[in-house]
This record gives structure tokens, C-alpha cells and sequence, in this order.
């Protein structure tokens, strides 16, 4: 059972690689983290020093080889199949990609968040995902497709989509990297305005530098290493 003084999210001495035998690359070294409801954490660094790889074990979208990772209470080193799709449905997760279904309308898109969870009527569906759109501003492009929407809306379907289920943590993975610095700028501070009101958690990669503000507190990769964590305080002092 997890409890309110345990993390949401810990990690330690976690060791990952790619590949096998003679092609064996480690890409992530003895990395130790913790992160705490309701905190936002960005990571940042270099392009391939390892930043997306950690966000995915995090996830449960692939098994973590080596070391510990507790999320919610739950070891996921070396889980099973099952236990790691058990762990996704605790996650909303938003890409650089928003990866909306191109034939489905903007509310359609969002109340499949809700349809793999399968706790809720046809009806609480459609009114919980109409409220939902209305929070990121979209409650005037229901039936609009993806293609009839812009970047930066088209990424606010996403956040929907993500937090619709109320889920204990957001996964987003570069999720202002496709759009300009205003709409960059609306998209996260929406997803911290809402993930503040639901007590959820946020793990964000980004090499997005005029997003940094949003964060309680910033990890540094370098080379799969964990370098440096700051504090918001330090990181605004600097």
C-alpha cells in the first residue's frame, strides 16, 4: 500500500541498456531520483543523453532491467507484462506528436481516455470528456477533427485526452517542441493549472528553455547520467 509520506515516484541505482551480446549499450547509469505528489519536475539536457528512455521505464511502457523503480508503490524492475499495463492506466501520457486519431473528433479522442478504463456509462463518458475540452479552452471544437484544428489545439486534445481520467501522474515527452512560443507557453501552463487542481504529478522532458519556470524542480541528463538537481529557488537565483 502506498501512503501519503512514501513518494509518488522513486528510483534508485537504476542501470538500463539496449541491445544484447557484443551490441550491448548501457544508456542509463545509477540513476537516483525521487519525485513527490503533486510536483512538477522538468528533465532537460542533451538530445540522446537518455532523458525519454527514463520517462518510458517511468511510464511502464518498457521494463526496467536493473536497480529499483517504485512507482505508486509498485516495483516495476523486471514486471511482468501484465503488472506493467496494470501501471500505464495510473499515467496520462502527452507526446510531441499528440497522436490524435486523424477519424475521430476532438471529443472523440478525449473520452477514449475514459473507454480503457471502463469504469463509466456511455453518457458520464461524453459529459466528464465535454467538460474536460472546455477546460483547455476547446469547448467550441467538440466535433472538429484534427485536421481542421491547429498545432497548439491540437495539443490541447491531447492534454484532454491525458487528463480526462484524472490520473495520479502526467508523462510529457517534449509536448511544446511542435509549437510557437505562445502556444508552447499556453499549452504547459494549462497542464499545470489542471494537474495543480487534480494533485497529480507531472515528469516532463523538454529541451524547451522558456518552460523552465514551470517547474518545482529541475534534473539535469548528461550522457545517462543524472548531474544535477535544482531546486526552483537555485534555478531562479541563477
Amino acid at each position: 500500500m502506498t501512503n501519503n509520506f512514501e513518494p509518488v515516484i522513486t528510483i534508485e541505482n537504476l542501470d538500463h541498456y539496449f541491445g544484447g551480446g557484443q551490441l550491448r549499450k548501457q544508456v542509463l547509469f545509477n540513476i537516483n531520483l525521487e519525485i513527490n505528489a503533486g510536483e512538477i519536475v522538468i528533465m532537460t539536457g542533451p538530445s540522446g543523453s537518455g532523458k525519454t528512455t527514463l520517462l518510458t521505464l517511468v511510464g511502464g511502457l518498457r521494463s526496467a532491467q536493473s536497480g529499483s523503480l517504485r512507482v505508486l508503490g509498485q516495483e516495476l524492475c523486471n514486471a511482468s507484462s501484465g503488472k506493467l499495463t496494470q501501471a500505464r492506466r495510473n499515467n496520462g501520457y502527452i507526446f510531441q506528436a499528440h497522436n490524435l486519431h486523424g477519424s475521430l473528433t476532438a471529443i472523440q479522442n478525449v473520452r477514449m481516455g475514459l473507454e480503457v478504463q471502463g469504469k463509466m456509462s456511455p453518457q458520464e463518458m461524453l459529459t466528464r470528456s465535454q467538460q474536460m475540452l472546455e477546460a483547455v479552452g476547446l469547448g467550441h471544437r467538440l466535433n472538429y477533427y484534427p485536421d481542421s484544428l491547429s498545432g497548439g489545439q491540437k495539443q490541447r486534445v491531447a492534454i484532454a485526452r491525458a487528463l480526462v481520467n484524472q490520473p495520479k501522474i502526467v508523462l510529457a515527452d517534449e509536448p511544446t517542441a511542435a509549437l510557437d512560443k505562445q502556444s508552447g507557453r499556453d499549452v504547459v501552463e494549462l497542464m499545470q493549472k489542471l494537474a495543480k487542481e487534480q494533485h497529480c504529478t507531472i515528469l516532463l522532458v523538454t529541451h524547451d528553455n522558456r518552460i523552465l519556470d514551470i517547474a518545482d524542480r529541475i534534473v539535469y541528463m548528461e550522457d545517462g547520467h543524472l548531474v544535477s538537481v535544482g531546486e526552483r529557488e537555485q534555478k531562479v537565483g541563477v
